[in-house]
């Protein structure tokens, strides 16, 4: 059975429905036109969501057909991406985490702040910081289209999610640069992402 890569990302619930939505669409999306196979979908558990609470989006990539398609949560995640940096304060967010797997964190501050509040960064081979707050600044990231029951009436990485996108893409090799930008709106927040994350051993 082939490898299926996995990406988690945690978002807060509603003000970051539609940007963590897009996370995953992205990977997924631009994963397809290296001909994966993949998916992209919420974790059901976490709705209806709330405002502020945290809630979980996936990805899936593989060389071949899903076979667990219909397993509604990620159980080896090899990256994870959090568009909060409070998130981590109290969250187990490496549940289930392969070993050596890779975080990418919305945050301005150092690695090492946010690692402290981290008790399992040992799970970890690398972390990512990028400033998509200030990469994404003037686009407007609340956007109620395509939550549960919503058409998303807008296009794929309008915000804060292309530069997470860029900044993860650039830590994993996942999914060339070229076939994500195909696929995002705000194709100079992707770049500056890709160029501008920091990425540094986690131990």
């Amino acid at each position: 059975m082939a490898h299926v890569h996995e990406v988690t990302i945690w978002a807060r619930g509603v003000v970051q429905d539609k940007e963590g939505r897009d996370v995953s669409q992205i990977i997924a999306l631009g994963a397809e036109r290296e001909n994966k196979f993949t998916q992209a979908f919420d974790d059901y558990e976490d709705l209806p969501d709330r405002v502020g609470v945290p809630v979980r989006k996936y990805s899936r990539i593989s060389d071949e057909e899903i076979v667990m398609r219909y397993d509604y949560e990620n159980e080896n995640p090899e990256v994870v991406i959090v568009m909060e940096e409070a998130i981590v304060k109290g969250i187990d967010i490496l549940r289930h985490m392969t070993v050596k797997g890779i975080l990418v964190v919305n945050t301005k501050r150092p690695a090492a702040d946010i690692l402290k509040f981290i008790p399992n960064k040992d799970q970890l081979d690398k972390i990512v910081c990028v400033d998509a707050e200030e990469i994404a600044a003037g686009v407007a990231t609340v956007d109620f289209s395509g939550s549960e029951g919503g058409v998303d009436a807008t296009t794929l990485g309008a915000g804060i999610s292309a530069p997470l996108v860029g900044a993860a893409m650039k830590a994993s090799g996942l999914v060339a640069f070229e076939n994500v930008e195909a696929v995002v709106m705000n194709k100079e927040a992707l770049k500056r992402g890709f160029e501008e994350a920091v990425i540094e051993p986690a131990n």
